[in-house]
Formats: structure tokens, sequence, C-alpha cells
């Protein structure tokens, strides 16, 4: 906005931000942060944290809010900008939700997974007695800037996870979607989603597909920002992996928990009558190919009956089942049987 880059320049008081990134990202990019802050002749402070689910707590959340006090933040001009994983984007979101009320803060994701889930929507939040993000609120951020090219320093393993959650926007609302995962998963796994010209046949896949996922997500999110309806289609994979995930901590990544629980429910939904075997082998094997975990051994019936007790208690007494009733298209169910869950978990297993 020219107006308001006058106001920015002609101000006598010098640009000040407050910066919070992930301790691995600036070791890739801290010194070209530093440098775009001092060229612009922008006061900063930069605060590199180990932002992992096992540091998701509320004492990082207070080393933030204690540097941003010592920082004098103003908390109607200077936004919070966090860089880096989901992780981050969360912890730096509940801190500015606390400071002053609330303190405009800017998410700016570097991982395929927090680039279509984290950046998008209004929640933040850190893990409390071994339960994941039991503690957060709901402030969006001013604004979410996404570049790609951040994705091409990560593992491969990262960029999987990420396809978790772009799969579980696929299955429940889009078969354009899913199709260009299956076709073009492998590809978008080596190019780590960067836009490469003379790749015959693939198009700009890494665009389409990650625009796609967030315009479903969004579509998802904004008419129920809050959650004040708690029948969500986006809680698809997230009923049993919240519990899986936080058991067997660090050993699976987010994105493949949801996988192993979308897996599971998707054995459900085919026990359940609403997918063909056919269907059900179509989204297995793009998950294969996605290189996502299908079975964990962690994932007991005893983990799942107690995830889903858990979910009750969260979720107005209903379950609250979204499940697949084809490719690309879902509906929330709250009359799946034990029965049908036990059939289902034990044709998972045999396979």
């Amino acid at each position: 906005d020219p107006q308001q880059l006058e106001l920015a320049t002609s101000s006598k008081r010098k640009l000040r931000r407050f910066i919070v990134i992930d301790e691995v990202v600036d070791k890739l990019y801290g010194s070209r942060v530093r440098e775009y802050f001092e060229e612009n002749n922008v006061q900063h402070k930069i605060l590199a944290l180990p932002t992992t689910e096992e540091t998701k707590s509320m004492d990082l959340v207070l080393n933030i809010l204690q540097e941003v006090q010592d920082f004098s933040l103003d908390r109607r001009t200077e936004p919070i900008i966090a860089i880096g994983g989901g992780v981050c984007l969360d912890i730096v979101g509940l801190a500015a939700s606390l400071y002053r009320r609330r303190t405009p803060y800017i998410r700016v994701p570097t991982t395929l997974l927090s680039y279509v889930d984290a950046s998008v929507g209004a929640k933040n939040g850190v893990n409390f007695l071994q339960c994941k993000n039991k503690l957060g609120g709901y402030t969006p951020p001013v604004a979410s800037f996404l570049d790609r090219s951040f994705i091409q320093s990560i593992p491969r393993r990262h960029i999987s996870n990420g396809l978790g959650e772009i799969l579980k926007m696929a299955l429940m609302k889009h078969k354009g979607l899913f199709d260009l995962l299956k076709n073009h998963g492998k590809y978008l796994l080596d190019t780590k989603f960067q836009s490469c010209n003379g790749f015959a046949g693939h198009g700009d896949a890494a665009l389409q597909t990650t625009r796609i996922a967030i315009e479903t997500m969004l579509e998802e999110l904004a008419p129920n920002l809050w959650e004040d309806d708690l029948d969500r289609l986006v809680d698809f994979g997230h009923l049993i992996s919240p519990e899986l995930e936080m058991r067997v901590l660090p050993s699976l990544m987010h994105g493949e928990a949801v996988n192993i629980d979308m897996a599971f429910m998707t054995y459900v939904a085919h026990a359940r009558g609403l997918l063909a075997a056919e269907e059900k082998e179509q989204i297995l094997q793009c998950m294969r190919g996605l290189e996502l975990p299908v079975w964990h051994s962690g994932c007991s019936w005893a983990l799942i009956q107690t995830a889903l007790r858990e979910r009750l208690k969260h979720s107005g007494g209903q379950p609250r089942m979204p499940l697949p009733t084809g490719l690309g298209v879902a509906e929330i169910f709250n009359d799946i049987s034990e029965e049908t869950l036990e059939r289902a978990y034990e044709l998972w297993v045999r396979d």
C-alpha cells in the first residue's frame, strides 16, 4: 500500500520488528533475514528457538513474552513475525494473543505442512499434560506470507509429512486434488514442490497442488473460524492421531500420524459400505506413493478406543466422524458402531 509505505518511511521513529525463528531455519536462512532488516534500516531482535513437539509448551511461550517485553514492543504498529514450521507458528500465535491481550503477528511458514495447514485459519496453541494443543486460542494472523522456496531445504520425509495434510483435503473435498497427488506425487517429492520448467506432462503441479489445498482449507474454515459448529470435515485424520502422535513421540511426525488415522478411517468407511474395495485400494496406493505410513504398531485397538472416548468428551457427546463416501467426497457420521470399527481394525491389521 503506497500510503502505508509513505507513512512508514516518512515517520521519524525507526521501524522495529521482533522476529521468532526456528533454530534450524535460523541456521539456513538467518543471515539472509538479518541482511533484509539491516538493508531496510529496521531495528530488529531475532530470537532463535528450538520449536518441536517436545518443546511446544507454555514455558516457551513465557520465554518469548519475556523477550517481547524487554524489546518494548508497540502492540499496535509492530507485529511479531514467526518464521518456521507449524509448531513455531502455533507457539508465536499464542504468545502474541496473550501479550497486551492481542498483539498482531505474521506467519511465515517454512515447511510444506505449515504452508498448507498452520498458515491457514485462526488457531494457535501448545501441548499440556501430554495432550496435543490442550492450551490455545483463536487469534488469526494479520498476514501469512507464503514462499515455496523455503521447502527446497527440508528433508524428503518432511515433504511427505506435508502431503498427508494435502491428501486430507483431497479425500474430503476435491477429486481433482486427489488425482494430482496420485499422478504427480513422486514428482512433487523429487522436486520438493519447486516450480520446474522442462518437466513435460507435469505442468506446474506444485503450484496447483498447494493452491487447491489452501483454497479448499479456507472454504472449510472461513465460515466456521471459531469452531462454533463442531461438524468439521477438516477433522478427518485427527480423531485418533493426537493420541497416537503424543504416545509415540518423536517417532511419528504430525502428517504421518494423521495419515495412519486416515488409513484406518478408510477401512472404517469400507467396512460401513461407503467405499468400494477399489476406491479403498486407490486411496492406500496413493498414500504409499506419497511415502506415507499406512499403519503403526503403536496404534492398538485399546489406543483407538481411548482416542474415540476423548473425542466424545470434546465434541458435544457425538463422535462427529468425517469419512470418505467416494474419492473427494465425504460426510460426517455419528452412528458408526463398535462392531464396524472393530471389523475395520481387524481388516486393517490383516492387510
